[in-house]
């Protein structure tokens, strides 16, 4: 029987790996936390630095700062006027209380007249000199009453001493001398208050200026305008309305700079503001711009002209302008 082969030993057959469990990773939250931390307080503390941080004084010398709308100028309109306004004369009332027709008319727009000058007549005036006159006869009527009664009074003296006549007739004649002075102390009266109503029969300029307008001519009455208006035209001012909300950037001694809205003089007028009125009130000067606010509440500024350029408008009254006041 053959013997059985040896078996030699074999190797053991490949086993496969045994997977471990993965390696623990560190956490990054944890490792980013500190960090975190610290920068919120860094953040915090330097919010309340800032906000108990006291202010910094500000150097000597510098300007405050102011806002923009104080460093703008203000625009409005506004129009030429002659210096304390104008006078609108006007006739005296008569003795029902109605005006007097005007007879006689000695002046036209634009005129230049003096201090006293004659302006205007009315119908008045006839009755006053008539009036007058009369008064003049009787003082003189009665001036000669008395001259007669002084002479006749004397001469029955006279003949008293000599026994002519009784004491009776002197007394009468001294009488009747009585009754005409007497007569001519109230005729005088009467002249003199005719010579006072003379006066208010015409009309005479207050003072020296330009006639700018006339609102009754010869024949016609005067209405509530009056006969004509008289203003200083050598001595030219300008009123600028400033809306009310403007009003604030305005003050005195303020330069403004003024041009004609029409084209009535060339260049600039230039001036400083003089008074500003303490009351509102409706505008008065109308632009040309039809959009604009007619019904706008304004405070009128007025503002003195330098003289050379009052010269250069002093026929000019009235005139529209548009005024830049400067910041």
């Amino acid at each position: 029987m053959a013997p059985n082969p040896v078996m030699e030993p074999s190797s053991p057959p490949a086993t496969a790996p045994v997977p471990q469990p993965p390696a623990k990773k560190k956490n990054s939250a944890w490792v980013w936390l500190p960090v975190g931390g610290l920068a919120f307080a860094l953040v915090v503390a330097h919010g309340f630095r800032k906000q108990w941080q006291p202010p910094r004084p500000r150097a000597e010398g510098s300007a405050p700062v102011t806002r923009q709308a104080e460093a703008l100028g203000v625009t409005a309109l506004g129009r030429l006027v002659p210096a304390g306004n104008v006078r609108r004369l006007a006739a005296p009332s008569g003795s029902m209380g109605s005006m007097p027709r005007v007879a006689a008319l000695e002046v036209e727009e634009g005129d230049r007249v003096q201090a006293g000058q004659l302006l205007a007549s009315f119908d008045s005036r006839v009755d006053a000199l008539a009036d007058l006159a009369v008064a003049e006869a009787t003082i003189t009527s009665l001036g000669q009453r008395r001259r007669i009664l002084e002479i006749d009074l004397a001469r029955y003296r006279r003949l008293q001493l000599a026994g002519a006549v009784t004491t009776e007739g002197v007394e009468q004649r001294q009488l009747r001398l009585l009754e005409v002075q007497q007569e001519l102390t109230k005729a005088r009266a009467e002249r003199q208050r005719q010579a006072v109503k003379l006066p208010f029969t015409e009309l005479r300029a207050p003072f020296a200026g330009t006639v700018l307008q006339i609102h009754a001519r010869s024949g016609e009455r005067p209405t509530e305008k009056g006969v004509l208006e008289l203003g200083r035209s050598d001595q030219m001012e300008a009123v600028v309305e400033v809306y009310e909300s403007d009003i604030n950037r305005v003050r005195l001694g303020q330069s403004v700079t003024m041009g004609s809205e029409n084209g009535g003089f060339d260049g600039s007028l230039h001036g400083q503001v003089i008074r500003i009125e303490p009351s509102v009130r409706q505008r008065q000067v109308l632009s040309t711009d039809p959009s604009a606010d007619t019904d706008a509440r304004i405070v009128e500024v007025r503002v003195k002209l330098l003289p050379t350029d009052a010269s250069r408008v002093k026929n000019l009254s009235g005139l529209k302008l548009i005024a830049k006041l400067q910041p």
